[in-house]
């Protein structure tokens, strides 16, 4: 299963360009990922880091641009995730503007961290259990 957001790219998001500047695209990413989380558990990402006391942080990306992003494109992100480790996911990532057109994609490794000591540890089984049922199946 994937989870997807529709935006149109504003003034604050490019650069001199007048295409955006892609910090702000990971920014975009990032938002999704913390929303995913209510849609592949029974928890949200404050939940995550706050009751249950662990994070992913990015280990590892693998980002291609395909095509500019401009002022005003409409896009559609889209995540899901490819992998479930002992203590890491990889979730994927592609973005299409208006047209259809693949624009950008990625692939990034999170690891499941104690929120304390931020040492890896194993993913709490009840979230596993959740996330395994949304494994992108190809």
């Amino acid at each position: 299963m994937a989870v997807q957001c529709t935006r149109k790219i504003d003034f604050p998001m490019i650069d001199l360009a007048g295409i955006a500047y892609y910090p702000r695209i990971y920014d975009l990413c990032h938002r999704l990922f913390e929303d995913a989380w209510e849609q592949f558990t029974p928890y949200n990402y404050q939940q995550i880091l706050d009751d249950i006391g662990v994070g992913f942080p990015i280990k590892h990306i693998d980002s291609e641009f395909h095509a500019p992003i401009r002022y005003g494109d409409i896009i559609t992100i889209e995540i899901s995730m490819s992998k479930i480790g002992s203590s890491s996911c990889v979730w994927e990532y592609s973005m299409t503007n208006q047209l259809g057109t693949m624009v950008w994609s990625s692939s990034q490794t999170t690891v499941c961290v104690d929120m304390i000591s931020i040492q890896p540890v194993a993913i709490p089984e009840e979230l596993r259990l959740a996330m395994v049922e949304h494994l992108l199946v190809e």
